[in-house]
């Protein structure tokens, strides 16, 4: 994507922003690329706030393999995989597990696109076997097409998460990573939006990879274990997927992002771009829904962006502010607040359930 000077428009800090009382966690090594913006590979941003997870953690990494078959759907707070099943294949190992990928053909969008998974330890030990599990999709920074940087080994959530787990201080989460874009424009990106005469990329995000999610994985039943996260470019669509789709998300973290779709595909579709604009979605108090927004304290015009939009914020919208002290726009720092974002979302999100 752009650099951060042209690209970045977050408007920030809504009416009702809360500084977040804990540190971040000052992990992660220093990116000495010196890409910014939505260049840089995107990692995830931190919140402070501590919350009691859903289940304890298995020890020991495993190897997330495809579920075998289709379970009837429980009545209670776990939905068993409802199929049909997916062909995933191993990605990448990583210390805590592999990283599937498959070719999601979206049956409601029409849309073929690629979706990372990483299943926690947990999920394979037999002890969970009849446990549904939180899930926290994750978009990159950057154009993100043919790749998701949240599968890199530059941004460990994997790991973190695994960590956090066993210390009983994160949920054990499903994590879904799909590209966002079938181009390598910047100026035409699909702005993870159904833009009119383009791919519906906006109901394949919304519709077709939770639908892919249930058919093939022990999920929590309702929304109340779905959240979205995304740095950068993955901040405008976790923001503005959180907004349009409440019912099916309950919290999102939006990391150093920005808020005004820009795609040039959105000329001649004004009124779309408009309903598909976290800068106008955000005022509406129409979504009920848990935000912690971010920006990078070492970078004013971000901040500024984005304490204007947070300050628009209407209940039922409930946003906390955190601004990185010292932070810039580069993957090295949005590391440093994956500890943390993963703390919050556990605050604000169901744990792992079972009947």
């Amino acid at each position: 994507m752009q650099p951060q000077s042209t690209r970045i428009r977050a408007v920030l800090t809504g009416a009702a922003a809360l500084t977040l009382a804990a540190s971040l966690a000052a992990c992660g090594s220093t990116d000495d690329s010196g890409k910014k913006g939505d260049n840089a590979k995107t990692a995830a941003g931190t919140a402070s706030g501590s919350s009691t997870p859903g289940t304890p953690s298995a020890a020991g990494s495993s190897s997330a393999a495809a579920p075998t078959g289709a379970a009837p759907a429980s009545s209670g707070k776990v939905l068993m995989p409802t199929g049909p099943t997916a062909a995933l294949t191993k990605a990448r190992d990583t210390a805590v597990g592999q990283i599937l990928v498959t070719t999601l053909s979206g049956p409601k969008s029409g849309v073929s696109g690629k979706v990372w998974v990483w299943l926690p330890p947990e999920y394979n030990d037999p002890k969970f076997a009849k446990t549904g599990f939180p899930v926290l999709t994750l978009y990159a920074g950057g154009q993100s097409n043919g790749y998701n940087t949240w599968t890199d080994d530059q941004l460990p959530i994997q790991q973190v998460d695994a960590e956090l787990s066993k210390a009983g201080k994160a949920h054990p989460f499903i994590m879904i990573m799909p590209v966002q874009n079938f181009n390598s424009d910047e100026k035409n990106a699909l702005d993870c939006a159904d833009i009119p005469g383009q791919p519906k990329v906006g109901t394949w995000m919304a519709e077709d990879i939770p639908d892919f999610v249930r058919a093939n994985f022990r999920t929590v039943k309702g929304r109340d274990g779905w959240g979205l996260m995304g740095a950068s470019t993955g901040a405008f669509c976790s923001a503005k997927l959180a907004l349009q789709h409440p019912d099916k998300f309950k919290a999102a973290v939006p990391i150093d992002g920005y808020f005004n779709p820009d795609s040039g595909l959105w000329k001649g579709h004004e009124q779309e771009r408009q309903a598909n604009s976290p800068d106008a979605l955000v005022g509406l108090g129409k979504a009920d829904v848990k935000m912690l927004v971010t920006a990078g304290g070492a970078t004013p015009y971000e901040t500024k962006l984005v304490k204007a939009w947070v300050a628009k914020a209407t209940p039922p919208l409930a946003i906390e502010y955190y601004e990185q002290p010292g932070g810039k726009h580069l993957t090295s720092d949005f590391k440093k607040m994956i500890p943390d974002t993963l703390q919050w979302l556990t605050k604000n999100l169901a744990g792992p359930q079972a009947d």
